[in-house]
């Protein structure tokens, strides 16, 4: 009995033991799968909630909890290996696997591309794709193509230099052109050059030069009249500053009678002198070089003038853009002028082409037509006037001043004015009269009169200046002769797609009817200046079929590029 109780009691302990280690076991079950239930919950959030809400906790509570039943819950086999294994005193769990993650599909993998990338059917894709893409390309660039040649095309711009840029200024007396009279009163006035919109100075002769006396000449001393070195030095430097250029006139015998250079004998003696001369004067600063005369020493001495010309015409670093080598010469016919032109090689050659007076309008349009037709615009030069011959108002008289400035400042080349020009001033009993300045002294009625006449010249000179220095056609556009008579000259300045100008003048003294018809013509034009403001104002419409002048008078017309 003993040991059957004894076997007893081991059986119950036995039993307790199993019961306590299979609770353990559901303990730790229920915690692992309330955190897969939690698991499941985040991830699909439904049947987990849907069982819990089904009991109530009261229900819960009663429920057993036991392995068997945790087996159960996860399958009806399980549940029954439970049970049996619960009766004989074991307990087996089966945890249900995890239910698969859905797998969403991304697209071929590396591999599955590379195989599919390989096969026939794709490489015609590829290469058709790729062939549609560049003939797309093609197709743009041919109609750029197409567009850019149906488009009007662009005219190279010429080769030029500062000189053909606009208009430049003859200083020929620095004494009678200041208040100071000297190079110091001179270098004062340069902001007042600057207004006129001049793109060079041609300054002196200022050397020491006792005429006809060729032994007492010295090039590179400045004559204590009007100034000395340093004084010369603040003139270039303060021009410099305001984009003008200094040109020195170192003509050898500017205040004898003899001759520019003295005599055929002294010649080559002088220009040998002259090389060393145009060394000195370039390295301080001079952006070029002024002879009288240039006919005599051309020829005379071809070799030294060969020598002389090189020495200016050779660029340097300090002014790569060139220096510029003037001529004058007293000859005006056209074919004397073009053949200096030729052999000579000046850079700009100022003639006596032009006639002052009662012009032939006639013969003045064939003359420029004629040089125009010969050489490059860039070397022809154009003055009524200068240091030898007087200014412009004794020339051509007060009333065509601004007719003249007209001419000058649209015709293909460079013009070139002397010193008061711009303000008409008079030679009276010489050909170095003193500057005339504006002041604010009290002026008697003529006085005032006569500075309102200085002022309206003046101003017309800065219009025309300004426009000759920007606009294509004026600076070196096509010349179109339109029309001429003895007493009338018109003509058009074009160039490519830019603003066509048409000057018209009038040198008759009765008025008179211009009846412009060209191809080139439009029926109308606008007025941009005219010397009587009153017949034609400035931004006023005129026919060109009946553009009808005053006696005296000149206008300056412009239309569009028509295309």
């Amino acid at each position: 009995m003993k040991v059957k109780d004894d076997a007893l009691k081991d059986e119950d302990a036995l039993k307790m033991k199993v019961k306590d280690d299979a609770l353990k076991d559901e303990d730790e079950m229920k915690m692992k799968d309330e955190g897969d239930a939690a698991e499941v919950k985040d991830a699909d959030g439904t049947e987990d909630q849907d069982q819990d809400q089904d009991l109530d906790p009261e229900q819960q509570e009663k429920e057993p909890m036991t392995g068997a039943r945790r087996a159960s819950d996860a399958s009806p086999v399980g549940g029954a290996e439970a049970a049996a294994a619960e009766k004989n005193g074991s307990v087996k769990l089966k945890i249900p696997e995890e239910e698969e993650e859905e797998v969403k599909f991304t697209g071929l993998s590396k591999e599955e591309l590379l195989r599919v990338a390989g096969t026939p059917g794709w490489v015609r894709t590829r290469w058709t794709l790729l062939l549609l893409f560049w003939l797309g390309w093609l197709g743009m660039l041919l109609g750029a193509v197409l567009i850019v040649l149906q488009a009007p095309r662009c005219r190279d711009l010429p080769q030029t230099s500062w000189w053909n840029h606009g208009p430049l200024y003859q200083i020929g007396s620095v004494q009678a052109f200041t208040e100071g009279q000297d190079l110091k009163g001179l270098q004062q006035k340069v902001d007042a050059l600057s207004q006129l919109k001049v793109k060079g100075l041609v300054v002196g002769p200022l050397h020491v030069a006792p005429p006809n006396e060729a032994v007492s000449l010295r090039f590179e001393e400045i004559s204590p009249e009007v100034g000395n070195l340093d004084q010369f030095r603040g003139l270039v430097q303060a021009a410099h500053r305001k984009g003008i250029s200094v040109v020195l006139d170192l003509t050898p015998n500017y205040q004898g009678t003899s001759g520019p250079w003295f005599s055929n004998v002294s010649v080559t003696n002088v220009a040998e002198r002259l090389k060393s001369a145009l060394v000195f004067w370039l390295d301080e600063g001079v952006d070029g070089v002024q002879l009288d005369g240039v006919e005599r020493v051309s020829t005379i001495v071809p070799s030294l003038w060969a020598d002389l010309r090189a020495i200016v015409q050779n660029g340097t670093e300090q002014r790569p853009e060139g220096r510029v080598l003037m001529g004058t010469t007293d000859r005006s016919s056209v074919e004397d002028v073009s053949s200096l032109l030729s052999s000579s090689g000046v850079d700009l050659l100022v003639s006596r082409v032009l006639r002052p007076g009662d012009p032939d309008a006639t013969e003045t349009a064939e003359s420029v037509q004629r040089l125009y037709s010969s050489h490059s615009q860039t070397q022809l030069a154009w003055s009524l006037g200068g240091r030898t011959w007087g200014h412009l108002a004794s020339l051509v008289g007060p009333a065509l001043v601004k007719l003249h400035q007209l001419l000058l400042l649209t015709l293909p080349g460079t013009p070139v004015f002397n010193y008061g020009d711009e303000v008409g001033l008079m030679d009276q009993d010489t050909k170095f009269p003193k500057m005339l300045w504006d002041s604010d002294d009290a002026l008697n009625d003529t006085r005032q009169e006569e500075r309102a006449e200085r002022l309206s010249c003046r101003s017309f000179f800065i219009s025309l200046s300004e426009l000759r220095g920007k606009e294509r056609s004026l600076l070196f556009g096509d010349f179109l002769l339109l029309a001429n008579s003895s007493s009338s000259l018109a003509y058009l300045r074009v160039w490519d797609q830019s603003a066509r100008y048409l000057a018209a003048f009038n040198w008759g003294e009765e008025s008179t009817l211009l009846q412009l018809s060209d191809a080139a013509l439009p029926q109308q034009a606008e007025v941009v200046l005219s010397t009587d403001s009153s017949l034609l104002p400035a931004g006023g419409s005129v026919e060109l079929s009946s553009l009808r002048l005053g006696a005296g008078q000149a206008a300056l017309l412009t239309f569009p590029y028509a295309g």
